[in-house]
């Protein structure tokens, strides 16, 4: 696999893949500067301004209970990479563990693994993702811990073909001959040369996991109060669309811009670690 400092040059030399670079890497930013961007604190009423259009003041306006909206709008960036990452954390270390087990032991092991794949592929993911969070409860734990569970299949699947792949290669081959031990094998010869599409798919998972949890907190069963999210500003705002449509717009916007973001660069990724994909 390529180094880290050669991908992200040839991701600059290529014009979608620096517009997405730049584009996650300003979220970041923004997620991570947000105690020191806000201009408020997300839980401050401001009675007086309920429903403020954008100004200096408020420069996204208030909502309907006098919210500075850029100040939680801020905060709900940091929500969801929070939710992102650890969300698609747990999915591809599950992924990559049943996905290895799968592919490289086969017979039974593959059976069983990929047929409670199918199980869990054969439902919707977001009705998934509500079931589970309904059981648990909702909170941005068992949001993340949904999330996961409902993207495992998708790393697991993308392993084992990587894994099936690699493993008739000649040097698995001679590794075996020469009486290298399976878990040998698995962590120096197996995991290394799967990690361009594992990393590709992690990229794309972000944004997926992103829009499922603003999607879970516009039903009210994701980020609950006083915690900001983008999918439950949108729910807000739907009383007040005509009169304020600000509350709409910003959140949206932002939700576009970032699930764009990262899949341009999980595009971009998948042709600098496989040009081959170019053809």
């Amino acid at each position: 696999m390529k180094s880290i400092i050669g991908i992200l040059k040839e991701l600059f030399r290529d014009p979608m893949g620096r517009i997405g670079l730049l584009g996650v890497l300003l979220i970041i930013i923004l997620s991570l500067l947000a105690p020191y961007i806000a201009t408020h604190d997300i839980t401050e009423m401001f009675t007086q301004d309920k429903l403020d259009g954008p100004s200096s003041q408020y420069l996204f306006g208030t909502d309907n209970f006098g919210r500075d909206v850029f100040s939680r709008i801020i905060y709900g960036a940091r929500v969801s990479l929070k939710v992102g990452i650890i969300s698609v954390g747990i999915a591809a270390t599950f992924g990559l563990i049943f996905g290895v087990a799968s592919g490289y032991f086969e017979g039974r092991v593959d059976n069983f693994i990929m047929r409670f794949m199918d199980i869990l592929f054969a439902f919707p993911s977001i009705l998934l993702a509500l079931f589970i969070v309904s059981a648990l409860g909702p909170n941005i734990t068992n949001t993340m811990i949904a999330i996961g569970i409902v993207n495992t299949p998708v790393f697991t699947r993308t392993v084992r073909a990587s894994v099936i792949s690699v493993k008739s290669m000649e040097y698995i081959t001679s590794a075996r001959s020469i009486g290298l031990k399976t878990f040998t094998i698995i962590l120096k010869h197996i995991i290394p040369n799967i990690l361009a599409p594992f990393t590709v798919q992690i990229t794309l998972a972000l944004s997926g996991a992103i829009l499922t949890e603003a999607s879970m907190s516009f039903l009210g069963l994701g980020i609950q109060p006083p915690d900001p999210s983008w999918g439950s500003m949108l729910n807000e705002s739907r009383k007040y669309m005509e009169i304020a449509p600000w509350l709409a717009v910003f959140p949206a916007i932002f939700i576009i811009c970032t699930i764009l973001s990262f899949n341009i660069l999980g595009d971009s990724l998948r042709d600098v670690l496989d040009p081959k994909l170019k053809l």
